[in-house]
């Protein structure tokens, strides 16, 4: 039975200075999928019925007023390679895609991993990249700010940027062969089990954006979590993969 409620999305504040750009995390509210991925699932490699998937992701684009066609995605491998798009259509093995061409709407797809959202308002050229520990230990973002530059002429210091919501330190246990990759300053012992740390990956792209030379007052981070926050988020975690995923999106309508 389609839910009669539209997609709820997220519209990061930071973006608001750029009347003619798409910027936006979608949550689980607002589709038609049953559980456990309801509503707002995204995710076509989820276990959810793809015809269900299909038709989130047209309510999504009407609600938007954008073409299904114009989205590019990419089936994510945990890795750091970034992929330049000047045309519509579906890429593969790549974690991060960046482009300048109007119209073209780069999507991301998240159910705990964080989404990074980067906007150069001087080329009108957009970045988006998921980041789970493998990418962030990768410094994927670092490296989109860097691809766009060379792409783009990009300029850091011009440049607006959102973490998107993931899973929250307080809630993100990984082990110490993992901990070892990161700083200090990103880690803390659990409480919960000797020998494990709690990683704050939302801080840990932020300060890869810091790196990569945007300003920290052009750099905003969610304060949800993906994992405490159930009624508005999937959290691969959470719910021991059998979960949807949430969508985000970047790009830079045309002039009417």
């Amino acid at each position: 039975m389609p839910s009669p409620e539209a997609p709820y999305l997220i519209r990061p504040e930071i973006f608001q200075s750029c009347p003619e750009l798409v910027a936006l995390q979608t949550t689980r509210k607002g589709g038609v999928s049953v559980p456990p991925y309801d509503s707002m699932n995204l995710g076509l490699h989820t276990a959810d019925d793809t015809q269900c998937v299909i038709e989130n992701l047209k309510r999504l684009c009407d609600s938007l007023n954008i073409a299904v066609e114009s989205i590019v995605l990419t089936d994510q491998v945990h890795g750091t390679d970034i992929c330049t798009i000047d045309r519509s259509g579906k890429v593969s093995g790549f974690d991060a895609l960046i482009t300048a061409t109007p119209d073209i709407f780069l999507g991301i797809v998240t159910a705990d991993c964080y989404p990074v959202l980067i906007h150069d308002p001087e080329h009108k050229a957009s970045g988006a990249a998921h980041a789970g520990w493998q990418g962030t230990a990768g410094e994927i973002v670092l490296k989109t700010v860097q691809a766009m530059a060379e792409a783009y002429g990009t300029r850091p210091e011009a440049c607006l940027a959102w973490v998107g919501t993931g899973i929250s330190a307080s809630q993100y246990e990984i082990s110490r062969e993992v901990a070892e990759k990161f700083d200090a300053p990103l880690l803390r012992p659990s409480s919960r089990e000797a020998g494990k740390y709690l990683l704050d990956l939302s801080l840990a792209n932020r300060t890869q954006l810091r790196k990569a030379g945007i300003p920290d007052a052009q750099i905003t981070c969610s304060t949800w979590c993906s994992s405490i926050d159930r009624e508005l988020f999937f959290s691969y975690r959470r719910d021991h993969g059998q979960t949807g995923r949430m969508l985000s999106l970047i790009g830079v309508r045309s002039a009417c």
